[in-house]
């Protein structure tokens, strides 16, 4: 028997007990179970180096002490979430968080939040945090699902029971941005972004009322890479018309750095590039890149801060908004 792992069914069997009642006693349902089976049972187990099914153990409990992390498997990752700095450095923040907090953590990334329900019921999640959803999406969740849960990257509309919007400054962000290139002398920019919805409206809308709606142009792109470059071919002498580009976020950026590079358009001295997120690749980019920086980890902090508060009854607030820095880098020319 030592050869192989000890089951339930070889201490119960060694023990001449039932298997229910080694189950029992591992579970801790031992009320009616005598002291002296109880003590017979943990002996042998402790003997024999029982190692247990955790996931038995937590589902057999009134609370799993599991957290799920849900992400939105946008198409704009092709395939490659996980890899994208932002979700990857957010992810690493919340795990640190959740582990810090006591709770095991859960990881599923998809593109149908409707799966969430299931998700979180077969394995008696206490808690979720999701990321990168729509307004619609939340609600529709929120009246499917029993457990609490905070929003990183994304938010939704109105005050709701169990639910807690975790956002970041975006529209100050954007008018940082804009205040810092009035600042260094440009006088016309173009924002790049792949919608129009409210994150990143809020920073485009930023730069705009830093700027003035007739010096700002927004391009909305595909969010597909290779129709991405189609549309900039199109758009490459028009580039030119502009000193300065505001991308929504830095993978945005980096890439346009890249395109314009290949194009023989030179970064910063022909036209400057701004990002948003402050990803871990902006400072490693060529040039490194002028970004607004989100602080991920006092966010993640305060996530899973205010997912314990709603998981253990409390009240919180229906959002908390952090602040946002504009980090300067070198990707920005200073025009006199």
């Amino acid at each position: 028997m030592d050869k192989y792992r000890t089951t339930i069914a070889d201490i119960a069997e060694e023990l001449g007990v039932s298997t229910a009642t080694v189950s029992n006693v591992i579970h801790g349902k031992t009320a009616k179970i005598s002291a002296a089976t109880v003590k017979r049972v943990n002996e042998l187990l402790e003997k024999r180096n029982y190692m247990p099914n955790m996931a038995e153990i937590l589902l057999g409990q009134n609370s799993s002490k599991i957290v799920g992390i849900v992400i939105n498997d946008h198409e704009k990752y092709e395939n490659r979430t996980i890899e994208d700095g932002f979700i990857s450095s957010t992810l690493n923040a919340l795990s640190r968080e959740i582990d810090k907090a006591g709770y095991f953590v859960m990881v599923k990334v998809t593109h149908e939040l409707n799966t969430v329900e299931k998700f979180a019921s077969m394995w008696n999640m206490v808690g979720l945090v999701i990321m990168g959803f729509c307004d619609t999406d939340y609600k529709k969740l929120r009246e499917n699902i029993r457990i609490p849960f905070v929003i990183v990257d994304g938010e939704v509309d109105g005050k709701a029971d169990g639910i807690c919007n975790l956002v970041i400054d975006n529209y100050d962000g954007g008018r940082q941005v804009g205040q810092y290139l009035i600042e260094t002398g440009h006088r016309r920019v173009l924002c790049i972004t792949d919608n129009l919805d409210r994150l990143d409206a809020d920073r485009i809308n930023g730069v705009t009322d830093a700027f003035g709606k007739d010096i700002t142009d927004t391009l909305v792109v595909p969010t597909q890479k290779d129709a991405r470059r189609r549309l900039y071919d199109t758009r490459l002498n028009n580039f030119k018309s502009y000193s300065a580009i505001f991308a929504v976020s830095d993978f945005y950026a980096m890439e346009l750095i890249r395109y314009l590079a290949d194009n023989g358009i030179n970064v910063p001295r022909d036209i400057s590039v701004i990002g948003f997120d402050d990803a871990p690749l902006s400072e490693f980019c060529s040039p490194p890149l002028t970004t607004v920086r989100q602080d991920i980890s006092v966010r993640a902090q305060k996530a899973i801060e205010l997912l314990s508060d709603l998981i253990n009854g409390k009240s919180v607030p229906s959002s908390f908004v952090s602040p946002v820095t504009l980090i300067k880098r070198d990707s920005v020319a200073t025009i006199k």
